[in-house]
């Protein structure tokens, strides 16, 4: 299962490895824990966005018309799933 990490450790390992230049994305990147590619994509998020960092993790939507979206979405496939298998059980005991 993948670390998610929140904005504000993004945005602080990003102003690490820019105020330690000399070390490297890599010695920058292993003292803090994390890959080089993840501090090389925040570094470039926290520039294109001008100093933030978008944060999606696991269950955080970004607005709640998305997580109310999310939500039917995830009742619309548990209903098709209990339809299926009523369906199934019908075909069984229709024989």
């Amino acid at each position: 299962m993948a670390i998610q990490y929140t904005e504000e450790f993004k945005i602080n390992a990003v102003k690490y490895w820019n105020d330690h230049q000399d070390l490297g994305i890599g010695k920058c990147a292993k003292n803090l824990g994390i890959s080089k590619s993840a501090l090389s994509n925040w570094g470039k998020a926290y520039t294109i966005n001008d100093g933030t960092i978008p944060t999606r993790g696991r269950g955080n939507f970004e607005s709640d018309d998305a997580k109310e979206i999310a939500r039917l979405r995830k009742e619309l496939r548990d209903t098709q799933d209990a339809l299926d298998i009523l369906k199934k059980a019908i075909g069984i005991l229709g024989k």
